[in-house]
């Protein structure tokens, strides 16, 4: 496998990587149908490489990858569920770093949103992000998309999603008593939450 393209060039997810005519896709990039481009699925570096030798005369296109400049984690899709850390709550949403997809711990950073209108599947306009969740909170959400090229749209809509775990303002790790609520074991305190349904 020769390497035709030398240059470090750093893309990131969503970026245009070249024509589905020119290129194939390989590791860390995909074809979208609508309009055959190869985008980049993951942030790393650029790499054409060489069709093998042994490949038909009729597909003789190099492949585009994008391989990771530390070692290859697991990436945040649509459709995947996630543990993330909230970060910062705002009036309209929240802001979050991922730490697992699935079962895996992420690698590097992903930073996702949590929309206002994805908190609850019902009475969204009465949402409000503070009652919902705070900072720190540990969160079961779904991935919707890759919003803009620093964030994924996270979701907690369904009845599994949402708070999994939290603190109080003691320091005590909370247990949900509803959906919408939880309380602290040390001091009895009732906290607002978007509570995650534990079970069946």
């Amino acid at each position: 496998m020769e390497e035709a393209g030398r240059e470090k060039e750093v893309v990131i997810p969503g970026e245009v990587l070249g024509k589905a005519s020119d290129l194939m896709a390989g590791r860390g990039a995909y074809v979208a149908p609508h309009n055959n481009l190869v985008y980049a699925s993951l942030t790393g570096f650029r790499r054409i490489v060489s069709p093998p030798l042994d490949s038909p005369v009729q597909d003789q296109r190099p492949t585009v990858e994008v391989t990771h400049h530390k070692a290859h984690g697991v990436i945040p899709e649509p459709g995947s569920v996630v543990l993330a850390r909230v970060t910062k709550v705002m009036a309209k949403m929240a802001s979050a770093d991922i730490m697992c997809v699935g079962p895996k711990s992420v690698r590097e950073k992903f930073t996702g949103i949590i929309r206002q209108q994805d908190v609850r599947a019902t009475e969204i306009d009465k949402v409000d992000m503070h009652l919902s969740f705070r900072a720190g909170d540990i969160v079961r959400a779904l991935v919707l998309s890759l919003g803009d090229a620093r964030a994924y749209y996270l979701s907690t809509a369904q009845n599994e999603l949402g708070v999994v775990s939290a603190e109080s303002t003691s320091g005590a790790t909370m247990v949900p008593i509803s959906w919408t609520e939880m309380q602290c074991p040390l001091t009895a305190q009732i906290e607002h939450r978007k509570v995650a349904k534990v079970g069946g």
